[in-house]
């Protein structure tokens, strides 16, 4: 097992205001091995996004990290000075977002935009720095790539603005890529196109992934591991495969039953294609409830008001993550002394 390039230990974010202190991430802890896809999930407001933002030093003010720490290599980053920073957002980390068109300039053609990217954070040429970037846009994907260099981003489509936005990231050649909802926009044919582009980069470049989604689709597609959110924690945090076929926290299972699934032959049809009277659909699970604001976090596991297996430690304790076969679940239902489950 290769060292983790990237290790989050215990990561806080808060955002003081004049009514108090809000928490969005809670004691987050991760880490992810070169090579790796680790997919982060969960309902919007779980604290996604603002993990990866933390990690890569673009907090919005007034939001700060205001505990645990996180190391790049073995580097120590949180606590860096914005200008050391900076340069290691450009050369050690790649960022790519939902929207492309926030991470492009409409006023310059992409050619300009990669080549100003290499040579700030490389050491070459602006001929070299050219042809790395024609290389870059044929390795993405962009068809013709010498034509397409002195085009501005209006003259793509979505799914190729992605590729761009995806080449601006590899430009430098950094360790880790943090994608952040990288496919939302995109038709299914465009999403399946950048999935497969993301793991064979994390392949070919032993490049560290974190990919943070809400469609658990391109989590199964695309991820080695997966850590489900909740309230600004981690509710669960396994190898994709038994995240999603064997879940053992009671909110990973409300997320993977609410997931359509294909319909199956009716027991004792014994027809090869049955019609719609002789199929059967599993009912979808429904989770009640919504997630908590930020100031109404409730005390024990944020989950336990939504939760069908909820008991009486759950209201009162909040769950450090537990072992549960190869996954690890912050849930007392796991504990060695969880007591005595409350009725429903």
């Amino acid at each position: 097992m290769s060292p983790p390039l990237l290790e989050v230990r215990d990561l806080r974010v808060e955002f003081p205001g004049r009514r108090g202190t809000l928490t969005a991430v809670d004691g987050v802890s991760f880490s992810i091995a070169p090579g790796e896809v680790l997919g982060i999930v969960g309902e919007s407001g779980a604290g996604k996004s603002l993990t990866g933002m933390a990690i890569i030093g673009l907090l919005e003010p007034p939001g700060r990290i205001a505990g645990g720490e996180i190391r790049l290599e073995g580097e120590r980053i949180d606590r860096l000075p914005q200008e050391r920073m900076r340069r290691i957002r450009g050369r050690r980390i790649g960022a790519i977002f939902q929207d492309p068109l926030t991470s492009l300039n409409p006023l310059y053609s992409i050619g300009e935009q990669l080549v100003e990217t290499i040579v700030t954070h490389l050491d070459i040429g602006t001929t070299r720095a050219r042809e790395r970037a024609v290389a870059l846009l044929r390795e993405v994907g962009i068809p013709a790539p010498e034509g397409r260099f002195e085009h501005y981003p209006h003259q793509f489509s979505g799914g190729m603005r992605q590729r761009v936005v995806i080449a601006l990231a590899l430009c430098a050649e950094p360790r880790l890529i943090i994608a952040d909802e990288p496919t939302t926009a995109l038709d299914v044919s465009m999403q399946a196109q950048i999935i497969s582009l993301l793991k064979r980069l994390a392949r070919d470049h032993a490049t560290a992934v974190m990919l943070i989604t809400h469609d658990m689709g391109v989590i199964a597609e695309t991820a080695d591991r997966v850590a489900v959110m909740y309230a600004g924690r981690i509710a669960e945090l396994g190898p994709v495969r038994d995240v999603i076929h064997a879940p053992r926290h009671p909110y990973t299972a409300g997320l993977m039953g609410s997931i359509p699934k294909i319909a199956l032959p009716a027991p004792g049809s014994g027809s090869p294609a049955p019609g719609p009277a002789a199929m059967r659909r599993p009912p979808l699970v429904q989770i009640e409830g919504s997630m908590p604001r930020l100031n109404a976090i409730p005390p024990g596991c944020a989950f336990h008001p939504r939760c069908p297996k909820r008991f009486e430690r759950c209201v009162r304790e909040h769950p450090e993550p537990i072992a549960a076969g190869t996954n690890r679940v912050a849930c007392w239902l796991y504990a060695d002394d969880r007591g005595a489950v409350e009725p429903r």
